[in-house]
C-alpha cells in the first residue's frame, strides 16, 4: 500500500501565494493560545478547516483540571496523572504542565473566561481518577464553549493576527529538509500556497475514524496524516482513548455525557439494574477511563445487550438538572429523564493520545514545525489521560509552542519566497463511492481495533484497510471529502501497524490475547517515520510502518 508526498498536483511556479511570519493551522484552544503568544510585530494565520467554534475544544463539557484547592497539591494531580497514564507518562512533562495550570486558569478569567462560582470562589468539581476535586467548569457542562468564547474574542481583537475560516489544509509545504508553509484550500477552491517563517500544527483529534465517537465531524486525523507525508516523526499511535459513557440511542448521532456526571456521584448499571464497576474495580465509577471503559464492554458481553445504563435516581434531582443543564437538555430531546430515567451509554473514540512526537516547547521532528494539543504525543497523557487535562495541555502547549516560534521567526535569517516545488499529476483512476468507503472503514475500526483488540482482528483491519487504500490512496481528489478519506485511511493504518506491535495490554490499548502490562518489554514509546526527499515529489512511500522503540 503505497502514499504520495502530496495529494494535490500543483507546481508552484503556476499557483497562488501567500506569505506570513508564523502559519497556526488549527483554530482550537491549542490554535488560539499560540497565536497569543507569537510577538505582536511579527504576521500570524491562523488557518481552520471550519468556523473557530468546530473543534473538539468547544465541545469539552467536564473542565479544565487545576490545583486550586487549599487542601490540594501538585504533588496529588501529578501522581494521579501518573497512576492514570499506566506507567508511560513523561514525568518532568508531567511536573511542567501541571504546575503551569493554575497560571493558565487564572489567564483564561483574566480573559473574560466565566468560570462557574461558588460564594464568588471558582466552584471545583472531581472526575474519575483524581483524588482530589479540581476540576474547573463553565454553565455546568459547557466550559469548552465558554473557554472558546472568551478566548476567540481576544484572538479577534489582535491587531497582527488574521484569521482563515472554511479553509482545508492539504499538506506541509517542505524544502531542504525544513517546514515552509502549507498547501490550503479556501472555501473548496483551487489549492493556495501559504509561505511561513514558522509552522504550528494544532489540528486536534481523529475520532471520525470510528463509527461510535464524541468527535464532531472536523477531527478526521488530518494532522498526524499531513505530518507523516512530511516526514515528521509520529508517537504511541496505538493508544486512542475511548469514552466511557457516549449517549447510545440507535439511530442517532453520537453525543458525550460528561465525566463529571459520574463524579457528582452517578451508577453505572447493567439492563437487570445491577450496579457492576464495583466488581471490576474498588474506585468503582471514579476509576479512569480506561478501566471502565472495559468493564463496560465486558458487561455488555456478559448481558448480551448493547449497552449499559447511567442512573442518577438516588440524586437530588434539581441539583442533577442545575449542574448539568445540557446534557438534560439533550436527553429530553429523546424523550429521558436525566434525573429519573436510566440513560443508555456505551464507549466511543474520543481523546488521540498519540500523535506528533513534540519536546517540551513543541517542537517536532522537522525544522520549522511546531505543533501543540491533541495532534501530539507530548509525553503528558502516557497510555491513558486523565480526566480535564487535556484542555490544560492545549493552554500550555500552545504558548509554548507560540512563543517558541516566535522567538525563532524573529531570530532567524528566512527567506521570504516561493520557492519551486511540484506534485505530477497522474491518470485518474476509476470513480468510486467516497462516502460508502469513509462508513465501512468507521465500522471496521469500531469491530476490530476499538476498547478491545487481538492480533486476528488486528491484522484482518490491516489487510481491509490496505484493500481501501490500494485505489483510494492513488487517486488525486479535488475536494475535502476525498483528502479526509486519505487522512483517515492514513492514520488508520499507522494505528492498527502499532497497536499489532505492542503485544500487552497497557492503559487504553488492551490486547485481550496479552492482558497483562509487560514493564520489562513495553515501557516504552512507539515510533513511525516516512523519509522523503526535501519536500520534492516522491510516490511510492510505504503506508506500512514498521514502528521503532524510541528512547524518549
Amino acid at each position: 500500500m503505497m502514499t504520495p508526498r502530496y495529494l494535490v498536483p500543483f507546481d508552484t511556479r503556476h499557483a497562488v501565494h501567500r506569505f506570513t511570519d508564523v502559519l497556526i493551522i488549527g483554530g482550537g484552544l491549542a490554535g488560539l493560545r499560540a497565536a497569543n503568544a507569537v510577538d505582536s510585530h511579527l504576521r500570524v494565520l491562523v488557518v481552520t478547516k471550519d468556523v473557530l467554534r468546530e473543534s473538539n475544544s468547544t465541545y469539552a463539557q467536564g473542565g479544565i483540571a487545576g490545583v486550586l484547592d487549599p487542601e490540594d497539591r501538585f504533588e496529588n494531580h501529578i501522581r494521579d496523572t501518573l497512576v492514570a497514564g499506566a506507567n508511560l507518562c513523561d514525568v518532568d512533562v508531567v511536573n511542567m504542565v501541571i504546575r503551569e495550570g493554575p497560571g493558565r486558569i487564572e489567564e483564561l478569567v483574566r480573559w473574560g473566561t466565566q468560570f462557574d462560582l461558588e460564594e464568588g470562589v471558582l466552584e471545583l468539581g472531581r472526575e474519575g481518577g483524581h483524588s482530589h476535586e479540581r476540576i474547573v467548569h463553565a454553565q455546568g457542562d459547557a466550559t469548552g464553549a465558554e473557554i472558546m468564547r472568551a478566548v476567540i474574542q481576544r484572538t479577534r481583537s489582535l491587531k497582527n493576527v488574521r484569521i482563515l475560516e472554511n479553509t482545508f489544509t492539504i499538506d506541509l509545504l517542505t524544502h531542504g529538509g525544513q517546514c515552509r508553509g502549507a498547501i490550503v484550500s479556501e472555501d473548496g477552491g483551487a489549492p493556495m500556497m501559504v509561505w511561513a517563517k514558522e509552522t504550528i500544527l494544532c489540528t486536534g483529534g481523529a475520532g471520525q475514524i470510528f463509527r461510535e465517537s464524541t468527535n464532531p465531524a472536523v477531527a478526521t486525523a488530518d494532522g498526524s496524516s499531513l505530518a507523516y507525508r512530511a516526514g515528521v516523526q509520529l508517537s504511541d499511535m496505538e493508544f486512542m482513548q475511548f469514552h466511557p459513557t457516549v449517549l447510545y440511542i440507535a439511530g442517532s448521532s453520537r453525543s458525550l455525557i460528561t465525566e463529571a456526571i459520574r463524579g457528582e456521584g452517578a451508577h453505572l448499571v447493567d439492563p437487570d439494574g445491577h450496579r457492576f464497576m464495583p466488581d471490576y474495580d474498588e474506585r468503582a465509577e471514579l476509576a479512569p477511563r480506561d478501566v471502565v471503559s472495559q468493564s463496560i464492554i465486558r458487561q455488555m458481553q456478559a448481558t448480551s445487550h448493547p449497552c449499559v445504563y447511567l442512573d442518577l435516581s438516588h440524586l437530588d434531582a434539581k441539583h442533577v438538572v442545575a449542574r448539568f443543564p445540557g446534557i438534560a437538555e439533550l436527553c429530553a430531546k429523546f424523550g429521558l429523564d436525566l434525573a429519573s430515567d436510566r440513560i443508555p451509554v456505551r464507549p466511543g473514540a474520543h481523546y488521540m493520545l498519540g500523535g506528533v512526537t513534540v519536546d517540551r516547547q513543541g517542537r517536532t521532528s522537522l525544522p520549522g514545525l511546531w505543533a501543540a494539543g491533541e495532534v501530539t504525543s507530548s509525553g503528558l497523557h502516557g497510555a491513558n489521560r486523565l480526566a480535564s487535562n487535556s484542555l490544560l495541555e492545549g493552554l500550555v502547549y500552545g504558548a509554548a509552542a507560540g512563543g517558541a516560534a516566535s522567538r525563532s521567526a524573529s531570530e532567524g535569517d528566512h527567506e521570504m519566497r516561493a520557492m519551486q516545488i511540484r506534485q505530477s499529476a497522474t491518470s485518474p483512476t476509476e470513480s468510486f463511492d467516497i462516502d460508502d468507503v469513509r462508513i465501512s472503514l468507521k465500522s471496521l475500526m469500531g469491530r476490530l481495533v476499538g476498547v478491545e483488540r487481538d492480533a486476528e482482528g488486528l491484522q484482518k483491519a490491516a489487510d481491509t484497510i490496505r484493500s481501501y487504500a490500494a485505489y483510494a490512496m492513488n487517486h488525486q481528489f479535488e475536494d475535502e471529502a476525498g483528502w479526509e478519506l486519505q487522512n483517515l485511511l492514513t492514520t488508520a493504518a499507522i494505528m492498527v501497524s502499532s497497536a499489532m506491535v505492542r503485544t500487552e495490554s497497557r492503559g487504553v490499548h488492551f490486547r485481550s490475547d496479552h492482558p497483562a502490562q509487560n514493564d520489562e518489554q513495553w515501557r516504552r514509546h512507539l515510533t513511525v517515520q516516512i523519509n522523503v526527499d526535501g519536500g520534492y515529489p516522491q510516490r511510492g512511500a510505504l503506508l506500512e510502518p514498521d514502528p521503532v522503540t524510541s528512547s524518549r
